[in-house]
Parts: structure tokens; sequence; C-alpha cells
């Protein structure tokens, strides 16, 4: 087990949660301004079910938009360069989400059901 998987375990003991690892060749949908954002703003992240070649999890700063071009692929490994602070929750399973704020010194994980229905 990885360094970084071992921290995504003690989240998922410490909110009492199944662990669900993000294999760092699959995606994940993200806002491509996230990298200037996340530095001012909070970051929001949910997971929906794991696919085929994605995690489920989908990340973004600021405010949400509907439009369809608003989540881009990037690969979990890109994350460390891209959002370093999410990377500690990607062991979260399906179902939850995720706000984390003041530069990592807010962080609230809960769970969303209606996420496993899609």
């Amino acid at each position: 087990m990885s360094n970084l998987e071992i921290i995504q375990l003690e989240i998922c003991n410490k909110y009492g949660v199944k662990f669900e690892p993000s294999a760092l060749d699959l995606k994940v949908g993200i806002s491509l301004d996230i990298k200037e954002k996340s530095k001012s703003e909070p970051i929001h992240a949910l997971r929906h079910p794991i696919t085929s070649d994605t995690t489920g999890w989908y990340i973004w700063a600021g405010e949400y938009s509907d439009e369809k071009d608003f989540f881009q692929p990037l690969h979990v490994v890109h994350l460390e360069e891209w959002c370093p602070l999410i990377f500690p929750y990607l062991g979260l399973p399906a179902g939850s989400r995720v706000l984390i704020a003041e530069n990592g010194d807010y962080v609230d994980v809960w769970e969303d059901l209606s996420l496993l229905d899609i």
C-alpha cells in the first residue's frame, strides 16, 4: 500500500466509511480553472459510482456550472499538480461529498446517496 493510500484509508476510517481507492491511471472530471481558483476559493468534490475508466470524482472550485464543457477529464496522477488538497479524500466511497476551504484548514465530508442514482 502506498503512502497516499494509507492517508486515504485513514481519512475513510476517520469518517467511518468504506475505502474505495482511486487508481492513478483513472480519470476525474475537473474544472479547468481549479489550478488558480483552488488557492482562493473552496474546493468542491463529489463522487458518483466508479465506471470503466473513471473514479466517479468531479472536482471544482468556486461556482458550479451546468455548462457541457465545465468538467474535463484528467488522470488522478495529475491532481498532485492541479489540486493536491483533494488527494487525501480520493479514497472516500461513491456517494461522498467534500468541501475544503481556507487552504485546507476547513474540511467538511458528508454522504449524499443521491449521487449513487446516475
